[in-house]
């Protein structure tokens, strides 16, 4: 509890319709809703995001550099990857309704929807939770660093990224043929792309630009 909440004051409060704070839209399949204490006043150390997903498309890679991440599958089907900044190692599960995905705080991760009418539930250990998303990184670095330091073609660099003129949120853009689904999961599993009830039982456990909040 939070000793310094007024829960006798008349602008205390105990309930929100959180499908009326959408916070990205990028069609009316693929949304995003947000609850943090700037929504319910009574949040202490605690936030989530309602995503709402059809198949192919992914809330692009990102990590939040404030909070540790609890992702629950309510409906369709995702995969959830993130990379262990520790073994550097890439983690893939494959989630459906009931199972969840724990992501620690300032790691890197992306979901891309395997089924159409895909409910994700993240929960945060945050009242805001912030973030940075990949495209920001790539497109706000001076392409002459990124070239210089990894020993690329500028001119090739700049055409490739010319594109990302703002941050992505919910990818890929409209009228990108790419198929991420079909290059990230169809067809194949590797050892870290099994269903998250099979991994649980093979992971072994190891002894975090622009700054931006929901």
């Amino acid at each position: 509890m939070n000793s310094y909440t007024d829960y006798t004051s008349p602008g205390t409060q105990f309930a929100f319709d959180v499908n009326t704070n959408p916070i990205f839209k990028k069609d009316p399949y693929n949304y995003l809703n947000l609850l943090s204490v700037k929504q319910l006043n009574t949040l202490t150390n605690l936030s989530l995001l309602d995503i709402f997903l059809s198949k192919g498309n992914v809330v692009e890679p990102h990590y939040h550099q404030n909070a540790a991440e609890l992702v629950y599958c309510i409906s369709g089907a995702a995969e959830i990857s993130l990379l262990n900044p520790f073994t550097k190692q890439l983690l893939q599960f494959n989630v459906v309704p009931g199972q969840v995905v724990n992501i620690p705080q300032g790691w890197w991760h992306y979901e891309i929807a395997t089924l159409d009418n895909t409910h994700l539930l993240a929960i945060f250990d945050a009242p805001v939770p912030d973030v940075i998303y990949g495209s920001d990184i790539l497109r706000l670095t001076p392409s002459n660093v990124l070239a210089y330091t990894y020993c690329l073609d500028e001119a090739k660099l700049k055409n490739t990224l010319a594109p990302l003129t703002d941050t992505v949120v919910l990818g890929p853009p409209n009228g990108c043929s790419y198929n991420p689904v079909h290059a990230q999961t169809a067809h194949k599993q590797s050892v870290n792309q099994a269903p998250v009830e099979h991994q649980a039982a093979n992971q072994k456990y190891g002894h975090h630009h622009r700054t931006q909040q929901y």
